[in-house]
């Protein structure tokens, strides 16, 4: 059956979602608050560096903080026959697909949590390799023909396991099943 754009239906969908990230983005905008203030507000008589210098590190800092936040608020984890891609945030910015031909084997982790990978967001560690860190809790890790691991916290990551496993077993060459 062909799809839109050439996709393949969805074997399996899932999300994740990190309500605390909410406080942090309200930091954001508030900094970003604050350097309007301080544009608005200030008389601009003492020169002009010291309170542009204000207002743009504010509203930037602001900006930084919003999106970052709001970028791993949640994430949405879609396999299909071909590929599991993982999207973050409300615009799927940043985005990851990752082709299940290059697939060696996939896992369940139970417990993956953003002290072991730095703190929330796309993280990378050259002991640990890449992940999606939204929520501590259960996970999917990757293991990449080349050895690398790509690792994506989302609910049911059990159920996602099990479904690249049985396209894993699909698309191995006869005898290596």
């Amino acid at each position: 059956m062909e799809h839109p754009r050439g996709t393949s239906a969805a074997l399996w969908t899932g999300r994740a979602t990190n309500r605390a990230q909410w406080l942090l983005a309200a930091g954001g905008a508030a900094f970003m608050a604050l350097g309007i203030a301080l544009a608005v507000g200030s008389a601009w008589t003492t020169g002009l560096v010291a309170p542009a210098m204000s207002v743009v590190g504010c509203v930037a800092a602001g900006l930084l903080v919003l999106y970052g936040t709001l970028a791993f608020v949640h994430v949405a984890v879609t396999v299909d026959d071909e590929v599991m891609e993982v999207r973050c945030g409300h615009i799927g910015v940043p985005r990851r697909r990752i082709r299940l031909s290059e697939v060696a084997a996939a896992s369940f982790e139970p417990a993956v949590t953003p002290r072991q990978w730095g703190g929330w967001g796309y993280r990378w560690r050259p002991e640990m390799g890449t992940a999606v860190v939204v929520r501590r809790g259960e996970g999917v890790v990757l293991r990449m023909g080349d050895g690398r691991l790509f690792t994506v916290t989302v609910d049911d990551a059990e159920a996602a396991v099990r479904v690249i496993q049985a396209r894993l077993l699909a698309l191995a060459p006869p005898g290596r099943a």
